[in-house]
């Protein structure tokens, strides 16, 4: 278990240093840790090193007060880099880890090399919904949408036959502390890209579900038709495609970074 004082918060992360030139960032989806990103070790860590950190807010890292922004999540990760002496890198984020990566994408272009966005959107819902996500799990804690989560984050299907993969990142995300889910929640609601994503200049993956109804594959398309050098690729999974359909997320990532 490893923790950096970084950004003026606490940062906690796991870094699999594999022996290998390149380190490959994980930035996780909103209300899980970094253990989301469990289906992609084993695969990942043939060609990279990996850093997983869970987000401001989240799991083991600190809870800081007030409302957050992509600015400041993107600027924990890079102090996180320089905590740990990594100058260039991949990252892959999804939904809310997503935005974090447009945002590096965005403002740390020196720096990122590839660049893979998953599940995510240039915006992400309403300015409504958000706000009435927010006072809902304020007033009555996260346990009362756990269902409504379940059904978001992934096909009747798969919440039919996996039970054991889908039941440890629910009961992560009944446990995430309110306070940090409501300012990440805030930075969500907040963030917009859709006028900047021409500014990114590393290659792009954009990776959607074609069952999601979250961020859909209409929204993987306006970032990858946005972005210079951006591909897409779409698999039948809902929200969390990592885990859903996590072969062909891993072979697509892998075929992307080589």
């Amino acid at each position: 278990m490893s923790f950096a004082k970084v950004n003026n918060t606490k940062i906690h992360y796991e870094y699999l240093q594999n022996g290998k030139d390149k380190t490959l960032v994980f930035s996780n989806s909103l209300g899980t840790n970094f253990s989301m990103w469990n289906p992609q070790i084993e695969a990942l860590s043939q060609e990279y090193n990996l850093l997983f950190q869970d987000t401001r807010g989240h799991g083991q890292s600190e809870v800081t007060s007030g409302e957050y922004s992509a600015e400041l999540l993107g600027k924990d990760v890079l102090a996180l880099l320089d905590f740990l002496n990594i100058e260039k890198f991949a990252f892959c984020g999804l939904s809310m880890g997503g935005l974090i990566g447009q945002w590096l994408g965005i403002h740390a272009k020196g720096r990122i090399e590839k660049l893979i966005i998953c599940n995510t959107a240039a915006k992400i819902g309403t300015l409504d919904g958000w706000n009435q996500r927010i006072a809902t799990v304020s007033e009555n804690g996260l346990a009362n949408i756990v269902p409504a989560t379940a059904e978001r984050w992934f096909t009747e299907k798969f919440r039919a036959s996996s039970y054991d993969q889908i039941q440890p990142i629910l009961d992560v995300f009944a446990k995430t502390d309110v306070a940090g889910y409501c300012s990440n929640c805030a930075m969500v609601r907040d963030a917009d890209f859709r006028t900047q994503l021409h500014e990114i200049e590393a290659p792009t993956l954009v990776i959607c579900g074609t069952e999601d109804v979250v961020t859909t594959v209409e929204d993987g398309k306006f970032m990858q038709e946005q972005i210079p050098n951006a591909q897409l690729k779409a698999f039948y999974a809902a929200h969390l495609s990592n885990v859903e359909a996590a072969a062909e997320f891993n072979q697509a990532l892998l075929d992307f970074l080589k």
